[in-house]
């Protein structure tokens, strides 16, 4: 037996999430991403004497929308405290955070395995500020410091230790950035750091209730560096405790490169934080008709669109999967099915030709380039015989990009791809290309209803692809019949 067999993993995940707010967590300092370096900063930022944090109340709101989309409670009595730790670009030298009273609390997150569903419970969600950003690699004897993030408003997620394999852990995240981004309150990018995990890893044998010493590691900066850590993780620690080792307490950092961890600092001072409530914020109060106010603005969310597209629209389970990916499209799609009601022609159209517009220029969907009124028009061409969707999607389609003000039909007849639905000039060109065929012929009456095809394609290269297929078919299987 291999020794890995014996053992399972525990995972707990700490999801750190900037908010979308304009403001800092306690300043009016800016909010954005990308400034030049120091250049967002205020003296209350900083912490300088004499000033005075406040409350940013939008980052209230955007807490309570990740908390009610996550099933949790929600505190009505809200302290904050400063959390004392130092490092090089915490200019404050403490943290403004939620210690004993998180906003949000007893949640859930609901993610897809291969074994079904599985709930991933939550043990909070707390309001607290980012530090500012240490740079190593563009100074050769210098570490660098860019305090514009210092101050920026964060939820942390925290999950209980319910994550038993790397392929749940990158579930679970993907479900928590698929959440944060349709609730628009964080654009969940790990490569810019507006998205991080910290992950809580141990091993125990497999059966057993008991949680062992575990360890953080940090500095992920994508879903599959999580993954690959968890895996090299869980191998090392088997690989200590077989060999007669002990796991230690520690922080580890992982490397990207080799895929592996190493320790950066024991963590036997890992709560000796001198915790206290910040003097300078008085509690906040979130009532009951606050948060039914913020719950009745939320948008609908991915597992409550996929049920009304499964069970009302009658989509498979894939094609809803697909669809509530990302908000951008499902926002485009449910745009498009208010201007007509052919619930598959409408997916088919977003997955196929608008998704891969998208994906073989590389950009967001956001900046496709058609309304969803353009692809209506096209859609209501080929309801009205006037087009296929073959011509529609390959030459019209294309044509309606480069010019978005003219119409499809205008389109269609400029090109001169309008169908032809007139049997007596169809049967004519099946006339002659059955007569031009002999041999297939005589195959497809013998049983070779394959063929099909062939004769459906010959008159339709004849047309010039102008034959209404539906009336093509309908005539080949007549005189083939």
């Amino acid at each position: 037996m291999d020794i890995y067999d014996k053992y399972e993993v525990v995972v707990g995940l700490e999801v750190h999430a900037q908010l979308l707010t304009k403001s800092k967590a306690y300043s009016s300092d800016a909010n954005e991403y990308g400034a030049s370096p120091n250049t967002l900063l205020s003296p209350i930022t900083l912490g300088l004497p004499g000033t005075l944090p406040v409350m940013n109340k939008k980052s209230i709101e955007l807490a309570v929308k990740i908390g009610l989309a996550t099933h949790c409670k929600i505190r009505e009595y809200n302290e904050f405290s400063r959390k004392n730790y130092f490092y090089a670009d915490l200019p404050k030298g403490y943290q403004i955070t939620q210690f004993d009273t998180p906003i949000c609390y007893d949640g859930f997150i609901n993610i897809n395995t291969a074994t079904g569903a599985k709930k991933i419970e939550l043990e909070r969600i707390h309001l607290e500020e980012d530090a500012g950003k240490s740079i190593h690699d563009l100074d050769p004897y210098h570490t660098l410091i860019d305090l514009n993030r210092a101050g920026v408003p964060l939820v942390e997620i925290v999950s209980r230790p319910d994550i038993r394999s790397s392929d749940e852990a990158y579930a679970f995240l993907s479900e928590v950035r698929k959440t944060l981004r349709y609730l628009d309150v964080c654009d969940g990018n790990m490569e810019e750091g507006s998205m991080r995990c910290d992950a809580n890893i141990s091993v125990r044998l497999k059966g057993s209730d008991k949680y062992n010493q575990r360890v953080e590691v940090k500095n992920m900066n994508s879903m599959r560096n999580v993954k690959r850590s968890i895996e090299h993780e869980f191998k090392r620690q088997i690989d200590v405790i077989e060999a007669g080792g002990k796991i230690e307490m520690e922080t580890r950092n992982f490397d990207a490169v080799t895929g592996t961890t190493s320790s950066m600092r024991s963590k036997e001072m890992a709560h000796d934080y001198r915790y206290f409530p910040e003097p300078d914020l008085l509690p906040v109060i979130v009532t009951e008709s606050y948060i039914n106010d913020v719950k009745n603005a939320m948008p609908a969310l991915p597992h409550e669109l996929k049920k009304i597209y499964i069970e009302e629209y009658k989509l498979s389970e894939y094609d809803a999967s697909l669809l509530t990916e990302d908000r951008a499209v499902s926002d485009y799609y449910n745009q498009l099915i208010a201007l007509n009601k052919e619930y598959k022609a409408a997916a088919n159209w977003v997955m196929g030709p608008v998704k891969s517009y998208v994906n073989e220029r590389a950009i967001n969907f956001e900046e496709f380039p058609l309304k969803p009124t353009h692809i209506a028009s096209l859609m209501k061409l080929i309801s009205d015989g006037t087009t296929n969707f073959s011509v529609a999607s390959n030459v019209i389609f294309n044509e309606q990009i480069a010019h978005p003000d003219e119409e499809a039909l205008s389109i269609a007849t400029r090109l001169n791809v309008i169908q032809n639905s007139n049997e007596d000039e169809i049967v004519k060109i099946v006339d002659e290309v059955l007569a031009s065929l002999p041999e297939k012929v005589a195959e497809y009456r013998s049983g070779k209803k394959g063929l099909m095809g062939l004769f459906v394609g010959e008159v339709m290269k004849k047309s010039g692809g102008k034959a209404d297929p539906k009336t093509t078919n309908k005539l080949l299987n007549q005189k083939l019949a």
